[in-house]
């Protein structure tokens, strides 16, 4: 069963994060509210973000103080965050957001059909990075000898390489689908180069599993981070 990636709306207005389920419901992830910024770094504690859609006006910590405090931690700095805000100050207010680490700033009434577009790029990256990092922690327990892996224990080495093979081949596949996606809509350039960082991924645990082939005298493989 494929589990559901988390988005986190941040607004202090109720109003506002009740419209931003509404709109993103269809997308059938786990919305996750905060009311203020220290809420959003409260929950970014103990859980993991595809992400954040981070609203720039509020009272105590803003929207840039909020994405800073994200930024600067390690566990949440490579979280992709959308500003949304109501007010337009010109180009050095949009600066300052993207200067902050934001992906995209979006003003605020906003096309809806576009902002779950947006957001459903970047929860597609976040599920085939899950699969990415699941084929590599699979593939580094077999190099190790690290004991059984589920119901596989009992198949022979060549048995689990081919199903490992399988498995990964699937993930290239999505990966080919969803870059091929964003060239065609022209998407944003942060998601482009999440999806290119990706296949660079994709292509070492493939070269790590040709290495483990048998004749293919490949010394021990390296596997990507």
């Amino acid at each position: 069963m494929v589990q559901k990636a988390k988005i986190l709306l941040v607004d202090d207005r109720p109003e506002n994060l009740l419209a931003l389920e509404a709109i993103l419901s269809a997308l059938d992830q786990t919305l996750v509210r905060a009311s203020s910024g220290e809420e959003a770094l409260k929950a970014l504690l103990t859980d993991d973000f595809a992400v954040i859609l981070l609203d720039v006006q509020m009272p105590g910590m803003d929207g840039f103080e909020t994405a800073a405090h994200i930024k600067r931690r390690e566990r949440t700095r490579d979280i992709p965050i959308i500003f949304l805000t109501a007010i337009n100050h010109g180009p050095h207010h949009t600066f300052r957001g993207y200067a902050a680490g934001a992906v995209d700033y979006i003003s605020k009434p906003f096309d809806p059909w576009v902002l779950r577009a947006k957001v459903s790029v970047f929860v597609e990256l976040y599920m085939k990075n899950c699969q990415l990092r699941e084929q590599a922690a699979l593939l580094r327990l077999q190099l190790e000898g690290g004991g059984h892996v589920g119901a596989n224990h009992e198949k022979e080495p060549a048995g689990l390489l081919a199903e490992l093979s399988a498995r990964l081949a699937a993930v290239e596949e999505q990966a080919e689908a969803l870059s091929k996606q964003l060239d065609d809509e022209s998407a944003d350039a942060a998601a482009v180069a999440t999806a290119a960082h990706l296949e660079r991924k994709l292509t070492g645990l493939r070269r790590a599993l040709d290495a483990l082939e048998p004749g293919t005298g490949g010394g021990p493989a390296t596997l990507p981070s």
